[in-house]
């Protein structure tokens, strides 16, 4: 059992995709224009195949999703290379694992090396030899490190060679290919240092580099050659290949600018240092339309375009022309320099006028959430933070024809936005901090926004994070924290603010040098505020306010069980925490005051490993619950079953992951969902969905955790059965809305997916074998054993909830492929769905699916009937499928013939109640008890559906007795036709009257037909409102719809059907007993009866 066998038990992702994410690389098949390659800060790799109209992530498997470079061969344009790690090292940025390559166009990847480069920023692929490439390694971006400058494959990545390195402290900024000689090559170095408080642009080991020979030599190019004197930053090159002499640098100094070779790089002239390079840490690219090698475009902040080889420029790409800033990646059509690609911190947008309009790839859903979270609205709605793109708020079910669309979700606050929560009772305020705590109490239905950040009553400064932490009390709707240095409390909603704590952090001044940050160029934006607290928890259960736990960026955690009377510091007691580092997240247990889950990082100083910590008795005590043997990529957020206390789920960097057992052994689940960085977890109380929020892939949900649920309670015992139902959520029988927006979107619109409609019924098959000859034999479940060995360090299981069930992570663990390969398929087929879609399962094993029928019965509660019975065909593994809360209904006149074995058609909605749901596989029975409710949004009495239940019985009645009259014509005219086909032997004066009568007895059963509907084989469209079928439709409408007293159209509708079916039934029963019957004896007396005994 793998997790091949869950497919059904996959996240949805919702979005949004309306302000998309942060786009860093994009490259073009060079033969086919139409194919893009787009590269993502976070969120893996993308490519759409119909030129920007739809696009389908393909890397969703590898173990790193951050992209800083993809380069598509020439040479052979089914190759693809893609660096990971992206190359814009702001304090966000998501760090990578060295280069893949594709052979086939992105449907499978390999793993091909140089791990430990950390960030790619350039790959450069040679024009003429697939075999050869080079990679310019920036290095890991929070420390020293070897692994980093050019590498070159001269085997199509089998080994690389390091061609150019400078120190441990400096990586390559930009690499550029001359495109008339690939033997010539410029390269940027870059020395560059962060820390978790600074970072440092520039130094000694900055400056440019050229290689006439591939890699083998290099020269470097000084102030002695019209470069800036002094210490150089980043750098910036193009070459123009329409004429490959002239090349240019946007190079960072003390005085930032463009440089200009004409001698192909040799020697330098200033062009200009006038409003160019304004933010070079986060930007420095500069392209040369390759048929004009005076037009230039800088890409920085806005993208500007330069006709006169960059002396002068024009803004392009702006707020005014609703542009989104922060340009990372650039790309323009060889053949057609009109063709431009852009990726910037909002998406990809596209040009086919040289940048003088564009159009927004909008289906792209890259948003980088920070935090998430959940109101309790019916359905409900979910919100949060994104890097850049401001707080939004959604609903997690669309309930509209067209599903969960950008046109859903409404932005609430702008800026970089962070937590936001929900005011308890009033879905309509929300609470939004962005940068540097701003926070705003923001009116959702009018807009209304009203700044609430706290000063400080006597002027101290108030250092705040760059992601600082809001809270609302568990138990006043009023009461909500924020943290700078200081925990401060509003019992007004925000309107005035006290400190209940003092300075909760280390106060290390030597860590407060953010104004100062940036190196040569200042880039202080508060990003790198230091010494501030990251987290602030009150207590889930019991203590109310007086219980918080709180959490800085500079490795302290304190704790208070008074409101901030007195503060405990727990730091020390963490086993094996480094000093200092980041501790984000903090999940204090639903279930007891005690219990609590610490998240813990120092990536920040190049130490990756996950840490989490536990502890039981208000961090008296502390375990280390997961480490580098558990889970891969460091530990970002946690949360715990409100209801199992052994159900786990844990977000790291590379992805999501579960615990059966409190977290002794761990499951990547990422069968069906990317290994994107999960910032923020949460289970939604009253539907027991789990809520992601990914930091590049938006917002995603997974329905119903009951099934994870079931088996933490019970152990991996259940799923030895051959079959095992699990409990079932309440349904709901929603009304909806038409479509929003737009009704016809095409393939180009975010279409999130939606929640499935009906009620959800969750069962397993357990997967089997092949015997000899055909047979099949049910899979041994594996004996569990603790995968990790004896460390002596796991926190055991609380005395309370503790258990000796078997582990399952066996059961769950995903199918390692071979060294260095693994499978990534497109995720979605169909166009229209492409843009929001989740990573494929594998196949399952060619194996014959499970014999037969899965029968599923509804019974009554209340009276014990059996109000629906139906079959489906089950897949191995996990099955999800749902109810449509209808009962058996009565069959309607049709000329499609029934099959015998049919199931009753789904009939009228349900009455609301509560529901046994019985399901049989065999000689095997589940049950599941399902509580079905009406729309909670519209107002219905308690009996409200006692008349339309009358009423429906009413219409079946009339419609069980036209169906019956509708199948004696049937009948009678199949009949009608044997006999024709029997009289080609008779006598001709028997066969001359016989087939006179036939055909007028045909001639009577199409006019008696076309009573009830239109005619047979009818050509065109005739919708006849008078017929039959026209006034049961009308009055099945308006019976529908009866909540209390019947409506007057729904008794007058019933009563015309009525009417009119009666007179149908009559006119039938005349035929059947008249002409039909005189004609059956006539046929009788000739001795060609097709009737048998009269």
């Amino acid at each position: 059992m793998n997790l091949k066998y869950w497919d059904e038990l996959a996240p949805r992702s919702i979005g949004p995709a309306g302000m998309s994410g942060r786009v860093t690389a994009i490259d073009v098949h060079p033969q086919n224009k139409d194919i893009f390659y787009v590269g993502t800060a976070s969120g893996g790799l993308w490519t759409s195949r119909n030129g920007g109209i739809s696009f389908e992530p393909i890397f969703d498997r590898q173990k790193y999703l951050g992209i800083g470079a993809v380069a598509v061969s020439d040479a052979n344009p089914s190759i693809i290379w893609a660096g990971t790690g992206e190359g814009n090292p702001r304090n966000s940025a998501s760090y990578g694992g060295g280069i893949y390559k594709s052979p086939d166009g992105g449907k499978s990847w390999q793993h091909m090396g140089l791990e430990a480069t950390r960030h790619i920023h350039r790959v450069l692929a040679h024009p003429t030899d697939a075999d050869v490439a080079y990679a310019g390694a920036l290095g890991s971006m929070w420390g020293p490190n070897k692994e980093r400058g050019v590498y070159r494959t001269t085997d199509g990545g089998k080994t690389w060679e390091n061609v150019l390195y400078i120190d441990e402290g400096t990586g390559i900024a930009d690499l550029v290919m001359d495109p008339s000689n690939p033997r010539k090559i410029i390269a940027a170095t870059w020395t560059f240092d962060r820390d978790p408080d600074f970072f440092n642009s520039g130094g000694p080991g900055s400056g440019i580099w050229i290689t006439h020979d591939g890699g083998d030599t290099w020269e470097r190019r000084t102030a002695k050659d019209g470069l800036p004197k002094g210490d150089l930053g980043r750098i910036g090159l193009a070459i123009a290949a329409s004429k490959p002499n002239i090349v240019y640098a946007l190079v960072e100094a003390k005085t930032n600018g463009l440089y200009k070779s004409t001698d192909g790089g040799s020697t330098w002239k200033l062009v200009t240092d006038k409003n160019i390079g304004d933010r070079p840490f986060y930007y420095a690219e500069i392209y040369v339309d390759p048929q004009n090698e005076n037009r230039l475009f800088d890409v920085a902040t806005y993208v500007s375009r330069s006709e006169d080889g960059g002396r002068t420029w024009q803004q392009i790409a702006d707020y005014g022309n609703s542009v989104h800033p922060d340009h990372h990646a650039f790309w323009i059509d060889k053949d057609d320099p009109e063709f431009i690609l852009d990726g910037n911190d909002g998406g990809m947008n596209i040009s086919r006028d040289g940048g003088d309009t564009w159009h927004f790839a909008a289906n792209l859903p890259l948003a980088q959430f920070y935090h998430i979270n959940y109101d309790l609205s019916f359905p409900y709605n979910i919100g949060g933070g994104m890097q850049d793109n401001g707080s939004w708020v959604g609903p997690s079910q669309g309930l509209k024809a067209g599903g969960i669309t950008d046109a859903d979700w409404q932005e609430v606050y702008f800026g970089d936005g962070f937590d936001l929560i929900f005011k308890p009772g009033d879905p309509n305020t929300v609470y939004a901090a962005s940068q540097g705590g701003a926070l705003g109490r923001v009116n959702r239905r009018t807009g209304k926004t009203t700044s609430i950040r706290p000063v400080h009553p006597d002027g101290t400064f108030l250092r705040f994070n760059w992601n600082a932490p809001i809270a609302q009390s568990p138990t006043n709707d009023c009461t909500i924290y924020i943290g700078s240095q200081f925990v401060h409390k509003s019992t007004d909603c925000g309107d005035s603010w006290t400190i209940i704590s003092p300075d909760l952090t280390t106060n290390d001044s030597t860590k407060q040098r953010q104004m100062s940050s940036g190196g040569l160029t200042i880039d202080a934006t508060q990003a790198e505020n230091h010494t501030t607290l990251l987290a602030i928890v009150p207590n889930r259960v019991g203590y109310g306010d007086n219980t918080l736990w709180v959490s800085s960026d500079d490795g302290k955690l304190h704790l208070t069980r008074d409101g901030g009377k007195n503060w405990t510091d727990l730091s020390k007691r963490l086993p094996g925490m480094t000093p200092g580092s980041w501790i984000p997240y903090i999940e204090p247990s639903p279930h007891r005051a005690s219990e609590a889950f610490v998240v813990v990082n120092d990536y920040r100083r190049n130490d990756r490993q996950p840490m989490v910590f536990h502890t039981t008795d208000f961090g008296e005590t502390f375990t280390r619950l997961v480490d580098e043997s558990d889970v891969s990529g460091h530990a970002l957020s946690i949360v715990q079953d409100p209801v199992e206390p052994k159900l786990l789920f844990l977000g790291t960097d590379q992805g999501l992951w579960v615990s059966f057992n409190y977290g002794k052994d761990w499951t990547h689940y990422n069968h069906t969902f990317p290994n994107v960085s999960v910032r923020d977890l949460k289970i939604h109380p009253r539907e027991h969905d789990l809520i992601i929020g990914t930091f590049g892939r938006a917002a995603w949900i997974l329905d119903d955790i009951r099934p994870f649920r079931a088996i933490a309670q019970s152990g991996v015992e259940m799923l030895r059965d051959s079959f095992a139902v699990f409990p079932a959520p309440d349904a709901y029988q929603w009304e909806y809305r038409s479509y929003q927006g737009t009704r016809f979107y095409a393939q180009g619109q975010f279409q999130g997916q939606d929640r499935r409609g009906g009620a959800m019924l969750s069962f397993y098959v357990m997967p089997q074998a092949p015997k000899a000859k055909g047979k099949m034999e049910a899979k041994a479940v594996p004996a569990m054993a603790d995968a990790k060995g004896k460390k002596g360090e796991k926190a055991p299981a609380p005395a309370a909830t503790a258990t000796d069930k078997p582990d399952v992570s066996r059961l769950l663990a995903y199918p390692q492929a071979p060294a260095g390969v693994v499978e990534d398929l497109p995720t979605f087929s169909a166009a229209a769905m492409a843009s929001q879609a989740r990573p494929r399962a594998e196949s399952p094993d060619p194996v014959e699916g499970p014999k037969g029928k899965v029968k599923i019965q509804v019974v009554d509660v209340q009276t014990g009937d059996t109000i629906r019975t139906y079959r489906i065909t089950p897949q191995w593994g996990m099955n999800r499928t749902s109810w449509n809360m209808r009962r058996d209904g009565v069959s309607f006149p049709s000329r499609r013939e029934a099959r015998e074995d049919a199931d009753p058609a789904p009939g009228a909605s349900v009455t609301p109640g509560v529901y046994e749901v019985v399901m049989t596989y065999g000689k095997q029975v589940g049950k599941t008890l399902l509580t079905v409710h009406a729309d909670p949004r519209e107002k219905t009495a308690p009996n409200a559906f006692a008349e339309r239940e009358k009423l429906q019985a009413e219409l079946d009645t009339t419609i069980v007795r036209v169906d019956a009259a509708w199948t004696d014509l049937r009948n009678a005219g199949k009949s009608i036709k044997t006999v024709q086909g029997l009289l080609a032997d008779a006598p001709k004066a028997v066969k001359d009257s016989l087939e006179k009568d036939a055909k007028a007895l045909l001639k009577q059963i199409a006019d008696l037909e076309e009573i009830y509907t239109e005619k047979e084989d009818l050509k065109g469209i005739q919708r006849n409102p008078t017929n039959l079928q026209s006034k049961l439709f009308e009055a099945s409408r308006y019976i529908r719809q009866v909540e209390g007293q019947p409506s007057q159209m729904a008794t007058v509708s019933l009563g015309h059907f009525q009417n009119a079916a009666a007179d149908f039934v009559n006119k039938v029963e005349l035929f059947m007993g008249g002409d039909f019957a005189a004609f059956r004896r006539e046929v009788a007396a000739a001795n060609l009866s097709p009737f048998g005994k009269l």
